[in-house]
């Protein structure tokens, strides 16, 4: 493990950045040249939407991989963050601007929708995160920084059951990804034991 810990050490976080700019790209191409069926701004915004909550899980996974086997990605753990919450603006976006673009039913449909409610809530809790992902709120907020941070929790947990109250009738995919932020965040429950991984942190 310490191997694959190096090796991926020598990874830097740019390219998580360059990659997630060239999958959005290439989206919205496939969305203008017909390559994402017959209905393109539906397809575009769900495909977005589900990538943040990837992304989102992946930002979760991070520390119970490096507790429990010793795989170390905290190098990673803001770019993640940050491009889940870029997946979900763009996800906001679309649907805003392509889906219903009438101003009086986007509020409409915030208010009436509780599928909608829910993932607008997973923004807002979202939005602040991005703000502070930077060094100068990590050294200004101090120990508030983790406090605040914690809210990606919260923001995972309603990303999940947006998706689950999004879909029509009864489908297991929306319930798995609920049912591993469930799990991801019950792992942080599990109590610390002594003798287990130790891996430093990256400066």
């Amino acid at each position: 493990m310490q191997t694959l810990n190096t090796a991926v050490r020598r990874i830097p976080a740019w390219t998580l950045y360059g990659a997630a700019l060239g999958y959005m790209v290439w989206l919205f191409w496939l969305a203008t040249t017909g390559g994402l069926g017959v209905e393109p701004i539906k397809a575009l915004e769900h495909r977005l939407g589900e990538i943040a909550l990837q992304l989102l899980i992946v930002g979760l996974a991070v520390t119970p991989l490096r507790r429990f086997i010793g795989f170390n990605l905290l190098k990673f753990r803001r770019a993640i963050g940050l491009i889940a919450f870029f997946f979900v603006f763009l996800h906001l976006l679309v649907w805003l601007v392509l889906d219903v673009q009438i101003v009086s039913q986007i509020w409409a449909d915030i208010v009436k929708r509780p599928y909608i409610t829910v993932g607008m809530a997973s923004f807002v809790l979202l939005l602040p995160l991005a703000l502070t992902s930077n060094n100068w709120s990590v050294r200004t907020l101090g120990p508030r920084w983790r406090t605040l941070h914690k809210a990606t929790y919260g923001a995972a947990l309603l990303g999940g059951l947006h998706f689950v109250m999004l879909a029509k009738g009864f489908q297991i995919e929306p319930l798995l990804y609920l049912g591993a932020v469930v799990g991801l965040l019950a792992l942080r429950l599990v109590p610390r034991r002594s003798g287990g991984f130790s891996v430093p942190r990256p400066s």
